[in-house]
């Protein structure tokens, strides 16, 4: 597989910051994204003013996919594991997107679940006991039982937040960020039959190996993957699926470790970004001191995209590569 050439649909693709008038909409700077985009020239975006949201502005696929286009100069992508999580703001809860976007740019992992009359969902867990004031499994309750619930913050404090469904947070996010949906247990089929009924230019899917893309590619050749691709083996098996380096991203573990080093060259040499997270490692540790200083380190370490519980904790940190 080559890297695919960059279309003049790349032009489109920029962060923004929402303007706070009509004036603000024609500042030269959105040219100059523009360009650099078109020439494959990477950039971090402007700062916003005060309270302004930062935006990424998916507006086709081809935008998507030249987004997680590998550039060695691009600094470290952030994107927020769970939706992110801040103090008073739950995970997959379309209002705490809203306040990461507030500090900083980020693309978001969710985690679709059906209900007992098949409206999906956003909740990791299969019970909704950690993560609202109620109990019990999503796939036993309706999605109108499911609605007077409230949801919980990380330390547990209950909000006036509640259970959005996939396509609230499809329709509020568009234009807006991108969605990275790592399925739970709505079947694939069923799953991909929504996506294709909404057509939204900024979602993609998390698969965990070859067949997964496969399949969803067969049902939407325009599909766009958080792909699991630990070792050469299983990057191996995404090339002869026929799955295209322009609609892959590669989840390759929880850090970027020495003796993978071919693995990356490969991926990069297609065009293929890499991602880690740091959910299982940095963000366990005690203070967000800690947390920071652990993530420097990996800023540093070679990889493309980090995602995090807590992309709010990257806002002052310095993500161009040394």
């Amino acid at each position: 597989m080559s890297v695919e050439t960059k279309t003049k649909d790349t032009a489109r693709l920029h962060f923004t910051n929402e303007p706070q008038n009509s004036t603000d909409m024609n500042k030269p700077q959105l040219t100059l994204f523009a360009i650099l985009a078109l020439l494959g020239v990477s950039c971090s975006e402007a700062p916003a003013p005060t309270g302004a949201p930062h935006h990424i502005d998916i507006e086709t696929r081809a935008d998507l996919h030249a987004w997680f286009r590998y550039a060695p100069d691009r600094p470290v992508v952030v994107s927020g594991h769970r939706g992110g999580m801040v103090a008073g703001y739950p995970e997959n809860c379309i209002e705490s997107f809203g306040k990461t976007l507030t500090m900083m740019p980020s693309f978001f992992e969710i985690d679709p679940r059906l209900t007992r009359d098949s409206v999906i969902v956003l909740m990791h867990d299969a019970t909704i006991d950690r993560t609202t004031d109620g109990s019990g499994r999503v796939s036993d309750y309706t999605w109108e039982e499911l609605r007077r619930f409230r949801l919980k913050d990380r330390d547990g404090k209950v909000t006036e937040f509640r259970i959005p469904t996939l396509e609230e947070a499809i329709q509020w996010s568009r234009g807006k960020t991108i969605l990275n949906l790592d399925i739970k247990d709505v079947p694939l089929e069923f799953m991909s039959d929504f996506i294709n009924r909404l057509n939204p230019p900024h979602v993609m899917y998390t698969v965990h190996n070859a067949r997964q893309a496969r399949l969803l590619l067969d049902r939407d050749p325009d599909a766009m993957f958080s792909a699991w691709c630990k070792n050469l083996s299983e990057y191996r098996a995404y090339r002869e699926a026929g799955i295209p380096a322009s609609q892959m991203m590669a989840y390759v573990g929880p850090m970027m470790l020495a003796d993978r080093q071919p693995l990356y060259d490969s991926l990069h040499r297609q065009g293929i970004m890499c991602m880690i997270s740091v959910a299982p490692t940095h963000d366990r540790r005690a203070t967000e001191t800690m947390k920071q200083h652990g993530y420097e380190l990996e800023i540093t370490s070679g990889c493309d995209v980090i995602e995090t519980d807590y992309p709010y904790l990257f806002q002052d940190l310095d993500l161009n590569r040394r």
